[in-house]
């Protein structure tokens, strides 16, 4: 009988879901110091969320509703150039028309907080927790009643590559 099986004994370590889980050293979103998130209303216009984009070096913006705050959706500014590119949208039209919606019938989303994990949020951007891949992550409060920030992978890259070994 091995030390794993015996009360007591310890269970051997798991193989590192990547080459970073290793270097996270039980460390979580908040240690990304994750920027404070910029949200928009549908009726903002589009040349403004481009800016604030821009000012701020955000990649992505969350929708909120104007009254009751409530995470609508949100602008992914990569996929916004793209569309003004090949003109299907103006800098003078609204946020609404060309945000993407969050699917809230029959979708169950993982809540991503300050004190998730790096390994789940590494999970949840590989697509592991069976939503598919996802480029970045909504930070809120457990209750989902306030947007804190926006991870993103390149964050998650970035916090690796800084962090010493």
């Amino acid at each position: 009988m091995d030390a794993s099986s015996q009360p007591g004994g310890e269970n051997p370590p798991s193989e590192p879901s990547s080459p970073w889980a290793q270097k996270y050293r039980g460390a979580t979103v908040e240690d990304l110091d994750p920027p404070p998130a910029l949200s928009l209303k549908p009726t903002d216009l589009i040349s403004a969320a481009l800016m604030n984009a821009y000012e701020r070096d955000y990649t992505h913006l969350t929708v909120v509703s104007a009254d009751t705050r409530a995470l609508l959706g949100y602008l992914s500014i990569p996929r916004l150039k793209e569309i003004l590119r090949n003109g299907s949208v103006k800098d003078s039209d609204r946020v609404g028309i060309v945000m993407q919606k969050f699917r809230r019938r029959g979708n169950v989303y993982k809540v991503i907080t300050m004190d998730t994990p790096l390994e789940e949020l590494e999970a949840f951007f590989n697509g592991a927790l069976g939503n598919g891949p996802q480029d970045f992550a909504v930070v809120t409060d457990w209750s989902r009643k306030f947007v804190l920030g926006v991870a993103t992978k390149g964050d998650l890259e970035e916090f690796v590559k800084r962090r010493p070994a």
